[in-house]
């Protein structure tokens, strides 16, 4: 009888250090989980940049024959002192700087970002707007509050010539020819395969990785850039986090990705899941920001709200 009690008590003892083995691997896992996306940039950190960099002048990278006017003969002669970027993130909101923005000489912006009801925040002029074939409907579609807000700005369309060029299946093409016939007075280009290729280059160049065998996207935030320092002497960028923004303990306060989506996803899980995405093709937001801040040093960037680099 004493027996049968010592096997049931340690029976019991047995099943309390199972439960309580389970317990402590299962808040380890909860500790790790919430960690990982600070822990993520600190691997990211030490793995992606031992590499020789090869710098290259973009200044006299590959010139401004590389934008094809969609019709007509019009060509890039924009050139300017003084340029605002302004970019699609929530870190513009509250900051007033509209004013400030309007007054630059040149304004630059990205795909769909609006200025309506957001002026004192990002302002209501647009010199040049770069969007990406994924926003060229809902660019296209609403030209009162994107094509027709400022004086006579280009647009600069890219995309993969599968969607972009005068052969490819589909109405992408004819949608923006026949807008860019409507609005004559606006500068509609597209950047031609030869210098998309280019672009590819040189984002091996800067960052050591094959774009498509790292299964990566360029974001339109490193097509603008890469305008920006060509047009421009000096470029103030308005929104841009810098690269280790995501890294910070305690962790960044949660922000929506664009600024005229409040309900869209958090930046910082947004940067961090593309950054180590390996299934399909993703953007490389860290990545290209590491580039950026090196940059800023060689072509008079500055950035504000918030201050980086």
């Amino acid at each position: 009888m004493r027996l049968q009690i010592v096997n049931k008590q340690w029976q019991l003892v047995q099943r309390m250090v199972i439960y309580g083995t389970v317990f402590l691997i299962m808040t380890l896992l909860i500790l790790y989980s919430s960690n990982s996306s600070a822990d993520l940039y600190t691997s990211f950190k030490v793995s992606e940049f031992h590499y020789a960099v090869k710098h290259t002048n973009l200044k006299k990278w590959a010139g401004k024959e590389g934008y094809v006017p969609v019709y007509g003969n019009k060509s890039m002669k924009l050139h300017c002192s003084q340029c605002a970027l302004v970019t699609s993130s929530s870190h513009v909101l509250g900051t007033h700087a509209g004013d400030e923005i309007d007054r630059t000489e040149c304004v630059i912006r990205m795909n769909d970002a609006p200025t309506s009801g957001y002026e004192s925040d990002v302002g209501n002029r647009t010199s040049v707007r770069v969007v990406a074939h994924s926003s060229v409907f809902r660019v296209v579609r609403r030209p009162a509050d994107f094509l027709n807000r400022s004086e006579s700005p280009s647009i600069i369309f890219w995309g993969p010539s599968t969607k972009m060029g005068r052969d490819a299946k589909g109405t992408m093409y004819r949608l923006i020819q026949r807008v860019s016939m409507t609005y004559s007075n606006l500068s509609f280009f597209f950047i031609s395969p030869g210098k998309m290729q280019k672009f590819d280059s040189l984002f091996q160049k800067e960052t050591g990785r094959d774009r498509k065998k790292s299964q990566s996207w360029l974001s339109t935030g490193w097509f603008t850039m890469v305008i920006a320092i060509e047009m421009c002497d000096n470029i103030k960028v308005y929104g841009m986090v810098p690269p280790n923004h995501c890294g910070k303990r305690p962790q960044p306060k949660r922000l929506p990705y664009h600024y005229y989506k409040p309900r869209g996803p958090d930046e910082c899980v947004t940067y961090l899941q593309n950054e180590r995405g390996r299934r399909g093709s993703h953007h490389r937001f860290i990545t290209e920001k590491q580039v950026f801040a090196r940059w800023a040093k060689q072509y008079n960037i500055s950035y504000r709200h918030p201050a980086c680099c």
